[in-house]
Formats: structure tokens, sequence, C-alpha cells
């Protein structure tokens, strides 16, 4: 039975049909086959269950929140202020793809729509400055994959869901392990163009004037960012109601730069109504089919045959990450934690790990899924933006941030505080 689940979908993804639909098609074929009980009977109650939630309004609010940004031309201001504080550094404009990354991550909560829109506003920039292609592509890659590090995070958001743990937490885990990524993103990109300048572009400098003068240019997004973790972290909001808040803010803030007419509200509420579908299809149709999995008792032989491992608990979470990192390379980030999350993490607490760390560590190997081929999302969507050159110049290009994520996992398992400083178990 789990030949079958891992041979179906992967041949179902490999035939491009959406991951919602493979993953009731999935569902349907245990329910024939497989299960003992008549699952379709439930299928409306299931359907109905699994996105009756208030905490998943939240997804399209902070989705929303993300395309008004984008479309009051936030990301190239912040673009511009950054290129005048980094472009010193060995890399120049790469810390500025990667420091743009991190802060439109503090407002997206997608990574593809990080990905896509630092990509819209540097790419331009590397072919005018002649920058090497594969290094520049692939930071913008790899610090897309924070928007689902750093609050708020739709995957966060929909973990917490699936596994009752409180978001708020999540959210404030995310925190460290985020900066500490893209620090170390950054670092690793001025330890190779030091070694080979030539990939990294000129350096520019520019006076301390013109650097302080762009510093109003980030405001919005530390206003955002602060009001929606601080309002949660205090507890004067849930994360529903800080999405709220964010995009009230967001509205002002567009309206502040003129941004606010009706093409782009069409555009933006077009943009949350795509994407927002997409996550709760994924979201009904991996419920539907986990509970097939339950049904024809998948969970309980996936779970003795671990057990049967004799492995210790870092042996057992081992082979969880070795897991993790190889389906990665097959299967879509969001389908990746909704199929496996009601499978692991009861393994992960019998064993005593904290479900907060497992959250955060499972994120990091889901952002190594995103920049990984054939099926990682963020190459092609920078692959998309560069409009020519080869996509396997943007898969090497990611693999300096690769070994980084690498790292991350090997710090988080060492010293679980990095992800429970700020939200203690």
């Amino acid at each position: 039975m789990i030949t079958y689940v891992a041979i179906g979908l992967a041949v179902l993804l490999a035939l491009s049909i959406p991951v919602g639909a493979a993953l009731f098609i999935l569902g349907f074929g245990l329910d024939v086959f497989f299960s003992p009980l008549p699952l379709m009977r439930g299928l409306g109650q299931m359907v109905y269950s699994s996105s009756d939630s208030f905490l998943l309004i939240a997804i399209p609010l902070f989705v929303l929140l993300g395309e008004i940004l984008v479309r009051a031309g936030i990301a190239e201001r912040t673009y511009a202020t950054l290129d005048t504080w980094f472009s010193w550094l060995p890399g120049g404009l790469v810390h500025a793809n990667i420091g743009t990354a991190t802060m439109f991550s503090a407002t997206s909560g997608s990574s593809v729509a990080t990905a896509a829109t630092v990509a819209t506003v540097a790419m331009p920039q590397a072919e005018r400055q002649g920058y090497d292609p594969k290094l520049f592509a692939g930071a913008i890659a790899a610090g897309g994959t924070l928007g689902i590090m750093l609050p708020p995070s739709i995957n966060l958001i929909v973990y917490g869901f699936l596994t009752q743990t409180s978001v708020p937490q999540l959210f404030m885990a995310g925190i460290i392990p985020g900066l500490m990524m893209a620090v170390g993103f950054m670092l690793i990109t001025a330890i190779i163009c030091k070694i080979k300048p030539s990939l990294g572009g000129p350096s520019r400098s520019f006076t301390w004037r013109q650097r302080l003068a762009g510093l109003p240019h980030l405001l919005p997004v530390f206003l955002v960012f602060a009001v929606i973790i601080g309002s949660i972290y205090r507890g004067w909001a849930t994360p529903t109601e800080a999405a709220a808040i964010g995009v009230a803010m967001a509205l002002v803030i567009a309206a502040f730069h003129g941004a606010v007419t009706v093409a782009n509200i069409r555009a933006a509420l077009l943009g949350t109504i795509r994407t927002t579908s997409m996550v709760m299809f994924v979201i009904v149709g991996a419920y539907f089919l986990n509970y097939a999995l339950g049904a024809t008792g998948l969970g309980r032989q996936l779970t003795a045959f671990l057990n049967d491992l004799g492995l210790g608990p870092y042996g057992m979470l081992l082979v969880i990450i070795l897991m993790y990192i190889a389906l990665g390379f097959f299967i879509e980030t969001l389908a990746l934690m909704i199929a496996t999350i009601p499978i692991v993490v009861p393994i992960i607490t019998d064993l005593g790990f904290d479900k907060v760390w497992f959250g955060i560590l499972m994120i990091v190997l889901i952002e190594m899924a995103l920049i990984t081929p054939p099926v990682g999302l963020n190459l092609y969507v920078v692959q998309g933006a560069r409009k020519n050159g080869r996509l396997s110049e943007v898969m090497i290009g990611v693999i300096p941030f690769v070994f980084v994520m690498l790292l991350m996992v090997a710090l988080l398992v060492a010293f679980p505080r990095i992800a429970l400083f700020f939200a203690p178990a």
C-alpha cells in the first residue's frame, strides 16, 4: 500500500495533474481497492470540516497583504534602498537580492510569491551590470524560500492547523532560524565572491546621505511586520485578526503611494483568489487522502515499520530528515507537508521531540525542496523572470545555498533553542 501511494503520487504529478486533484484520486483509489469502509459517503462532511476553520481565513488575508504591497511598489523601493547598503560587499547586488527577499518574506507568506517579486525587480540589473547569471539567479531562488519560514507564513499556518499547534508560537519560532539563514546566504555569497570576484559583478559605493535617504522606504515593511507579529506575540490578536489588520495597513500604505486604483485592487484580489484556491484545494484533497490512509491502516503500518528499525530517537529523526530530502526532489512542497504530517508528527511526538521545533525543522527541509530539481518551484519562477538562458544555470546557482540549509538543519538538531528561544515549549 505504501508503494501504491508513493508510485501513484509520482505518476500523477509527472502527468501534470494538479496536486489537489492527485490527492483526491489517490484517496478514491484507496477507498475502492483497500478500504473496508465506504469512505465516499463521508466525503461531503470531510470537505466541509477540513475547510471550516477560523484559522484558515488568515491564508487569503496574508496573501492579499502581499499582493497589495507588491502593487504599491514597495518591493522596488526596498530593493533600491538595500542596493545602497549592501553593494559594497563582495557579491554586490546579490546581497540586495537576499535582503529584499528577507524583508518581503515578512509580508508575503509565500516563497513562490517572494521569489517572483524579487526576480522581476532584480533580473534586469544582473544583465545591465554584468553579474554571473548562475549565482545571481540562485540567490533569488534561495532567498525566496524564506517566505515560508519568516512570519507570516502560509505553510506554518497549515502546519499549525493540521497538528493543532499554536500558530503564534510557530511564527515566533521561525524568526531566528529565518534570519540566521538569510545571514548564512549572504555570508556564503561573500565568501564565494571573495574567492572569485568575477561572479559578483562590480562593487559600488554610496554616500551615507544616499543610504539614509532610502531608509524611509523600508518603514512600510518594518511597520507591517511589527504590527502583525507584535499584536500576535502580545496576545492582542489572533493570527487571523492580525492578518486583517495587516491588510488594512497595506491599503493605507498603498493609498499613501497613490497605488489604490481599481486596476491594482482587481489584480490583487484575482491573485489572492488564485493562490488561496490552490492552497485550499490541496488541503481538502490531502485531508481526504489522510482519512483514507487512516482507514486502510497505512499510518499504523508505517509507524510499525519505523519502530521495527530499532533506532533511537535521533536515529529515527535522521531517517525522517533523509526521507524529506529524498521526497523533496519529486513532490511539491505543500503536498509533501500535508501528505506526511499526519504520519510523521505523531512519531516525532512519541519520540519526545517538540512539535513547534519539528515544525521549523520541517520548514527548512521543505525550503530545500523549493530549490532542488526537478520539482523545485522557485527554480522555474526565477527562470521565467530571466526570459533567457538555461534552467540548469539556476540549478547550479542554488547549490551553495542548499549547503547553508543543510547546516541549518544540523544546527536545529544540535541546538533546539534556536527555534524555541522566542517560543518556549
